[in-house]
């Protein structure tokens, strides 16, 4: 029998890696296979720094950002890096495997890559994307980009409480007003590279009769969407998340292994969280991707505060900009109140997700809702305050909210502030309002 040798590749940030890596790793365990991961220089020095599961290997590469991208660089000047490194390593992967009798049989990549499927047909290798976020986005881009987009535009508006202001999608059972759409599809979104690549990965698709879309979801959770479109077949093989905390048929799978950011050296972070009553802690990050404002943090704050409970907050560290962020910047981004949120609960740099969502401690979830969050919240039984920021977190706090109605949904005032007081109704509606014990 002849064994597989899968080539992966992925946009190098944590939330494609991890999905992406917990693919290739169940790859390996259910088919013997092997993989192959191409991977950023920068990312794989983070990564690999603990074992290696065998049948699996990293293939990294300078794409020119070996110290990271980050958001004051030229994004276009970056995406084309990407492209031209990732391709020529690829391309000498697959002549060399060529030449040693083991080709590769099939690349399997991720969004944002729609160039790879190209790069697979001039190689002739088959090919196949591995969608990591809902099933429910991938229709809406499909619609937006093939005839829809002017009825969806049409449909923006600032009051979402007008039933005008909402549109509902051909096979998606739900209405869906201009908060709940990817805010790449915005008039005013400033990422504009992203939409032209959602395109690209669409004509692409156009060439192939019914191809196969791998996506990060199962039947029972999105059994409409998956079914949308009879010109894909999109089969969900999600959850995508560590054995140890989904089936346990591999204990020792515990970790995605695709962790950018160093955990808090703290080891008193679980004791901390075991110290605590069952359902009694509210846990606040947003992913590793997103930087909330000053004022958004402080208000936060206020919420957390005002509602008493003890909380876990991965407050990450301000990227530096061009390396002037100095220390006179550093301390005026400290929180006014940050003697009395020590006393209450407890600030971490960054923490194992997967570890803190499953602990009984944990009675709700503050999330940005990127799609892996919002999955390991499911997976975990931990409840949800829904504070999307951009991207399909809108769109996913939609679902989270309306459709598997596992949280609630904050709303922003007039200048997209999420106050205090909104913070605390929603912990409310989640968690409960009663009196706070002596044992907290």
């Amino acid at each position: 029998m002849v064994q597989h040798r899968f080539l992966f590749l992925t946009y190098p940030t944590q939330g494609h890696i991890n999905p992406a890596l917990q693919l290739a790793k169940r790859l390996i365990r259910t088919t013997g296979a092997h993989v192959t991961y191409v991977i950023s220089l920068y990312a794989y020095r983070r990564i690999v720094n603990g074992s290696t599961p065998n049948g699996l290997t990293y293939a990294p590469y300078s794409d020119g950002f070996n110290d990271g991208f980050k958001f004051s660089d030229d994004v276009d000047h970056y995406m084309s890096e990407l492209r031209r490194a990732g391709s020529q390593v690829i391309t000498d992967l697959v002549a060399s495997s060529a030449k040693e009798g083991h080709p590769y049989t099939c690349l399997v990549y991720t969004i944002l890559l729609p160039w790879a499927a190209d790069l697979a047909r001039e190689l002739h290798l088959p090919s196949v994307l591995a969608w990591i976020q809902a099933a429910t986005l991938f229709d809406v881009y499909y619609y937006y980009l093939s005839g829809y987009k002017d009825l969806i535009r049409e449909s923006f508006c600032t009051d979402t409480n007008d039933p005008s202001c909402s549109i509902q999608l051909p096979g998606l059972p739900l209405d869906l007003a201009s908060r709940d759409l990817p805010s790449f599809m915005l008039a005013a979104n400033p990422y504009n590279f992203a939409l032209p690549l959602f395109e690209k990965q669409f004509e692409l698709l156009q060439r192939e009769t019914k191809p196969i879309i791998l996506v990060n979801t199962f039947d029972a959770l999105e059994p409409e969407a998956l079914k949308a479109i009879d010109k894909y077949n999109l089969i969900g093989i999600g959850p995508l998340i560590p054995s140890a905390f989904l089936d346990r048929k591999d204990p020792s799978d515990m970790s995605f292994g695709g962790d950018l950011f160093q955990k808090s050296m703290d080891s008193s972070c679980i004791e901390w969280l075991n110290s605590k009553p069952e359902g009694s802690v509210i846990y606040v990050s947003f992913g590793s991707v997103s930087a909330l404002s000053k004022d958004q943090m402080e208000e936060i704050a206020k919420g957390l505060l005002d509602y008493g409970r003890p909380f876990l907050w991965v407050i990450r560290e301000k990227e530096e900009r061009n390396g002037q962020y100095n220390e006179a910047e550093k301390e005026e981004e400290k929180l006014s109140c940050r003697e009395e949120l020590e006393d209450l609960g407890k600030m971490v740099l960054w923490c194992s997700q997967l570890e803190v969502l499953s602990n009984p401690s944990l009675g709700c979830f503050v999330t940005h809702c990127g799609w892996n969050s919002s999955m390991e919240s499911l997976v975990s039984g931990v409840p949800v305050v829904a504070f999307p920021l951009w991207t399909d977190q809108r769109t996913n706090a939609k679902l989270i909210e309306d459709t598997w109605k596992t949280g609630v949904r904050v709303a922003p005032n007039e200048e997209g502030i999420v106050v205090g007081e909104e913070l605390k109704r929603c912990l409310e509606l989640v968690m409960g309002s009663e009196e706070i014990g002596e044992e907290f």
